[in-house]
């Protein structure tokens, strides 16, 4: 994230402690470096080791047996597989000359790997449903839409670890283009096949996954194409042991994010089924879907920063990087007390927009205002962990990532229900996680990033 940019297209990996301001730094030839044009390196024909009819041949029929086998599996044998690996092959043959062998074993590798996923989730999704909170009630449909949804793991992957890289070449038009794309799809998908087909749960699981492949396919034809500057090329598809362990070390923090989570959430529903039923698991579904969306604007803003701050450090220009942190500081916050406002004012219709049973709107509506309590609260840690991870502080923005979720709430979550608070423990643990894990991120990015970087 900080590496700076050389002529002639080299990088030189800077020191993740701030320097003092205005000294400037140096690379291997004592110059000082300046931004500059990206370039790839030279072009090497592979000597070819098999016909790409052949391969293609393989890898069609291949993919058509696993596909068939997944189709059938969810009784969907109606729907033609030849079409989709039509739609591949098309995909395959739009990549450069020359290039074409190496990306079309790649992705029928990365086909068949999450393919291996899949089957592998479709045999334990049982007792993860149940883990999450599933109950008997519920697990017919919990389990129709999984085994549909699981059929779009790979989509996934593909479009949201590679649409950054798109934003992070500048064309923040077609990453948005991403992900409308595959909302606009799916909402439209959504009543065609839930009401109009009859699929019921399992069709809104079907739009979800033709929505995603869409999304995939637009950020592999756009990273191939022409107009990116960083493309999908057979030289850059060869690890270095130094940047993958970089790249991990900072992708880490939001692996730990989603990973803690995923297992808080695990401890909730399992706490709220224990002491409150299907009820108070319903309102925190609900919950959790209300904070997705009003938190997808400040994880938007803070995931943006990242570059201009990265790049800015790297280059040496430590007050351009403050100003960052500022502004970024009191937009994230600006729009957190103003979401937080409308939260906390109209509880009851947020939750008709998913439900609108007087019993389930009952027990939401307090449980809303306990939950979101301090929500504003939580942007400090979007601030803090998006300035350590721009500037490279992996080591940090782990820690933080760990510290609220795993260290706070889930600790919580467990411990005030016993106290005699109940259901509402497990509500409370939020706020309480909001304040402390976010104020402890924010002021020490602050000590030990802003203002050093003052000096």
């Amino acid at each position: 994230m900080y590496n700076q940019y050389l002529d002639g297209g080299s990088f030189v990996l800077l020191d993740p402690e701030p320097q003092p301001h205005g000294q400037a730094r140096r690379n291997s030839s004592g110059r000082s470096p300046e931004p500059g044009p990206m370039s790839g390196g030279a072009h090497r024909s592979p000597e070819p080791i098999r016909s790409k009819n052949d391969l293609v041949g393989e890898v069609t029929r291949g993919l058509s047996q696993l596909l068939d086998g997944v189709l059938k599996h969810f009784s969907l044998e109606k729907f033609d597989t030849g079409d989709i690996l039509l739609v591949l092959i098309i995909l395959f043959l739009y990549l450069e000359d020359g290039d074409n062998l190496e990306l079309v074993i790649t992705l029928a590798l990365l086909l068949l790997l999450g393919a291996g996923a899949t089957v592998f989730f479709l045999a334990l999704k049982r007792p993860i449903l149940y883990l999450f909170g599933a109950s008997p009630d519920t697990f017919p449909y919990a389990d129709g839409y999984m085994s549909i949804y699981l059929c779009g793991t790979l989509f996934v992957m593909i479009s949201l670890g590679m649409n950054p890289f798109i934003n992070a070449q500048g064309f923040g038009r077609i990453g948005m283009m991403t992900v409308l794309l595959g909302a606009v799809v799916n909402i439209a998908l959504d009543p065609v096949l839930i009401f109009a087909l009859h699929m019921g749960v399992r069709g809104a699981a079907l739009a979800t996954v033709l929505s995603q492949a869409l999304s995939a396919g637009w950020v592999l034809l756009f990273l191939v194409g022409k107009k990116a500057i960083l493309r999908l090329r057979r030289e850059d598809l060869r690890l270095d042991r130094a940047r993958t362990r970089k790249i991990v070390s900072l992708g880490l923090s939001g692996f730990f994010v989603n990973m803690t989570n995923s297992l808080v959430q695990v401890v909730c529903n399992a706490t709220l089924q224990y002491y409150g039923g299907d009820l108070y698991v319903g309102v925190m579904t609900i919950i959790n879907s209300i904070r997705e969306v009003v938190s997808m604007p400040v994880q938007g803003i803070t995931n943006g920063c990242q570059p201009v701050l990265g790049y800015n450090y790297g280059a040496g220009e430590y007050e351009r990087v403050r100003r960052g942190i500022r502004f970024t500081t009191v937009l994230t916050v600006g729009y957190s007390v103003a979401a937080w406002a409308l939260v906390m004012a109209v509880p009851e219709l947020l939750i008709r927009i998913f439900n609108d049973e007087p019993e389930l709107i009952a027990a939401g509506i307090p449980a809303f205002r306990l939950y979101f309590a301090a929500f504003f609260c939580m942007s400090f840690q979007f601030i803090g962990q998006s300035v350590f991870v721009g500037l490279g502080r992996s080591r940090s923005a782990v820690f933080f990532s760990l510290l609220r979720k795993a260290f706070i709430v889930a600790p919580l979550t467990l411990l005030l229900p016993g106290l005699g608070m109940g259901v509402d423990g497990v509500f409370a643990a939020e706020p309480v996680s909001n304040v402390l894990g976010g104020l402890a991120c924010l002021l020490t990015m602050y000590i030990t990033v802003y203002r050093r970087l003052g000096r």
